[in-house]
């Protein structure tokens, strides 16, 4: 490959990353199932351990989708979450300035007072509302697989979500669907050792929602990389 056409490829997968943002305002007009199924097929491609390839996938449609959302925001209300995999126990030095930093622009973008913990509850309750987004996804690994199955899941969702930006689709990795999988079991008849790892929510963004006009920041390489020469 010649050093121009490597530097063409870079730029616009480079592109692409600054392009994709988590969408929290959704049009209600359904993304064409030949498109979705063009999105899974670049995802297929995601590396896993030893090939194992643990994702499996649910996706709703039209009125599936509905009758999940309606669901699940009528399940999660009031109720404290009990996720397959443990929420992180604390944040820390910059892993909790970088979360605050996020959830202080979420919030002024639409229009909640730092404080006010019942309009952000609300907030928070949107993502059983999948924002708006005509489709859900629930990702699950097997069970025996653990860490290493939920790691290979990751790599498969960020591909999916680059993949569906890539058609114009957005989309919205979401932990809270997985904050209660015996319902997302029950309700999808999934067998007990499918693991539910995340959900995402897709469809096409809302651009005229203020929610979806802030983007988050990015350390730079130097905070992340260590060099060793010898």
């Amino acid at each position: 490959m010649s050093a121009n056409r490597s530097n063409a490829a870079a730029d616009a997968f480079e592109r692409l990353l600054h392009e994709r943002y988590s969408c929290r305002a959704f049009r209600p007009e359904q993304v064409a199932t030949a498109s979705i199924m063009r999105v899974l097929e670049i995802a297929q491609r995601t590396p896993s351990w030893c090939n194992s390839q643990p994702w499996q996938v649910t996706i709703t449609r039209g009125a599936g989708t509905e009758r999940f959302r309606d669901a699940i925001y009528a399940y999660a209300t009031g109720r404290k979450p009990e996720p397959d995999f443990a929420f992180p126990r604390e944040y820390r030095g910059v892993y909790l300035e970088r979360r605050r930093e996020c959830g202080f622009q979420l919030y002024d973008s639409v229009g909640i007072a730092r404080g006010d913990r019942e309009a952000s509850a609300r907030q928070t309750m949107e993502n059983f509302r999948l924002f708006g987004a005509p489709h859900a996804m629930i990702v699950t690994t097997d069970e025996a697989l653990g860490v290493y199955g939920v790691l290979d899941c990751g790599a498969w969702v960020n591909n999916f979500m680059l993949a569906a930006r890539s058609l114009g689709v957005a989309s919205i990795a979401q932990a809270a669907l997985g904050a209660h999988p015996q319902f997302v079991r029950a309700h999808f008849g999934l067998p007990a050792d499918r693991l539910v790892v995340c959900g995402v929510s897709f469809g096409y963004e809302d651009a005229a929602h203020p929610v979806n006009r802030f983007r988050t920041s990015r350390a730079p390489v130097d905070g992340v990389v260590t060099w060793v020469d010898q």
